[in-house]
């Protein structure tokens, strides 16, 4: 897996790693980040369509060549038509696990073996390829700085940065940039979806439920 083809959701898995600390930082819902990514490429692609708000699958046979992928893919298509809100948290952890067992398998990733209490087998993964999270780290830093005109960022990255930014990912920018950045997020969100009018709107809808999911997840018990 050559770094210029990481999937969206083994970008943002990535991003979430704080290379100083050497471990994953800046949010507690990982896998419902992960997850949304999955669903906006698969929308991106044209293989995950709209239909009146349920994710549909275009092809019965239709593969991306990405385990990732390819298992949402999967997945959607053997289960009860859902909602896109409903699938950015339906099983998601599936999808944040096969991201790093993928990204392992790649080396970007290496797994230890762990036993917890002496007994109970456990797996921790350590961040392996340092330079490329940094790199990708800037890269995104610089689409949502402004340093190039929206038009002239890609979907992809576009889509890397709306998604990380709703999901709060203090690795790529804190509370006050990504307030001060608001009105460029905007527009990297609807340049995710540039290719057509129900694309823009998959997105924003995928971005509206990770949010919301994450809310959630970060209440106060009870609140």
């Amino acid at each position: 897996m050559p770094n210029g083809s990481l999937s969206l959701p083994a970008r943002l898995y990535l991003l979430a790693w704080d290379t100083a600390r050497m471990r994953i930082t800046g949010t507690a819902h990982l896998h419902h980040l992960v997850r949304a990514g999955a669903l906006t490429e698969l929308a991106q692609r044209g293989l995950l369509l709209d239909d009146d708000g349920i994710a549909t699958p275009v092809d019965l046979d239709a593969r991306t060549g990405d385990a990732v992928l390819d298992g949402l893919l999967d997945l959607v298509r053997e289960s009860l038509p859902r909602r896109w809100r409903t699938w950015v948290t339906l099983r998601a952890r599936h999808t944040l696990v096969a991201v790093r067992e993928q990204l392992a398998a790649e080396g970007y990733l290496r797994a230890e073996k762990r036993r917890v209490l002496g007994v109970f087998p456990s797996v921790e993964y350590a961040l392996e390829r340092v330079a490329v999270v940094d790199a990708l780290r800037e890269e995104a830093r610089e689409v949502l700085g402004g340093s190039l005109p929206v038009a002239a960022v890609s979907e992809r990255e576009a889509a890397v940065v709306a998604l990380a930014a709703a999901a709060g990912l203090r690795t790529l920018a804190s509370g006050r940039d990504r307030r001060r950045h608001r009105e460029r997020i905007e527009e990297l969100t609807e340049r995710s979806g540039a290719a057509a009018p129900a694309l823009r709107r998959v997105v924003r809808e995928v971005r509206t439920a990770m949010t919301a999911a994450a809310a959630a997840a970060s209440a106060p018990a009870g609140g």
